[in-house]
C-alpha cells in the first residue's frame, strides 16, 4: 500500500487552511491600517491647507476663547481638528462620529457633546489598540492641545478613572470647558475589553 504524500495527509491540508486564514486576517488588518493612515494624511493636509488659507484674513488667535462665536457644525467631511499630547508625542486627527467606520480611521468626536469652540464637555473616543494606545501612559497635569479651524484649545489632565461601558455620566455636560477622552480598558486584553478608561481634562 502506497504511503500518502505529506501534502495529501489531513495534517497537511489543515496547515494549509490555517495558513490561508492567517494570511487573510493579516491582509485585512494591514488594509485597515493603510486606510487609517491615508485618512489621517488627508485630514491633516486639509486642516493645514485651511489654516494657511485663513491665516492672512481671519487672524485667529493662537489660543481661541472657549466662548468663540463660531457655528456649531464641524468642518466639511466631518473634520474636527488635530488632537495632540506633547509629552507622549501623540498626534491624531479627529473626525465627527463614534461609529465603527469612523473609529477605524481616526479619533471620533462623540455626537451630542460640545465642540472645542463651545463651553461644555467635549467628548472624544478612540480604540485602545490603535490611536488611543498611548493614553495608557497619560498622567495628571499633562497638556492636551486641540487645533481646529476655529482656533487652538488647550487643556490640562485633571484625573482618570475606570468605569463600566454602561456608565454614560462621563458624557454629561459641564459648566466649564472640559475635554473627556474615552477608550476601552484594559489596554492589553484579548477580545472585547470589559471596561472603559476615562481621561478628564479642563481648559487652561
Amino acid at each position: 500500500m502506497q504511503i500518502l504524500d505529506a501534502e495529501m495527509r489531513p495534517q497537511g491540508w489543515l496547515e494549509r487552511v490555517l495558513t490561508a486564514i492567517g494570511c487573510g486576517c493579516l491582509a485585512v488588518v494591514m488594509l485597515r491600517y493603510a486606510e487609517a493612515a491615508t485618512t489621517q494624511q488627508i485630514a491633516a493636509a486639509a486642516l493645514t491647507r485651511e489654516l494657511d488659507r485663513a491665516a492672512p484674513t481671519e487672524a485667529l488667535d493662537t489660543v481661541a476663547p472657549a466662548e468663540a462665536a463660531w457655528p456649531v457644525d464641524p468642518e466639511p467631511e466631518g473634520l474636527i481638528g488635530r488632537l495632540e499630547i506633547p509629552r507622549l508625542n501623540f498626534s491624531a486627527m479627529v473626525l465627527e462620529g463614534d461609529d465603527t467606520a469612523t473609529l477605524a480611521r481616526a479619533v471620533g468626536h462623540v455626537p451630542g457633546t460640545a465642540y472645542p469652540w463651545q463651553s461644555g464637555n467635549v467628548v472624544m473616543a478612540g480604540h485602545r489598540d490603535t490611536f488611543f494606545r498611548p493614553l495608557e501612559h497619560l498622567r495628571d497635569g499633562d497638556e492636551i492641545r486641540m487645533t481646529t479651524m476655529r482656533g487652538t484649545f488647550e487643556y490640562r489632565v485633571t484625573s482618570t478613572e475606570i468605569v463600566e461601558p454602561t456608565d454614560v455620566s462621563v458624557l454629561a455636560p459641564t459648566r466649564v470647558p472640559s475635554l473627556t477622552l474615552v477608550t476601552c480598558y484594559p489596554f492589553v486584553y484579548v477580545g472585547r475589553a470589559p471596561h472603559r478608561f476615562i481621561i478628564h481634562a479642563q481648559s487652561r
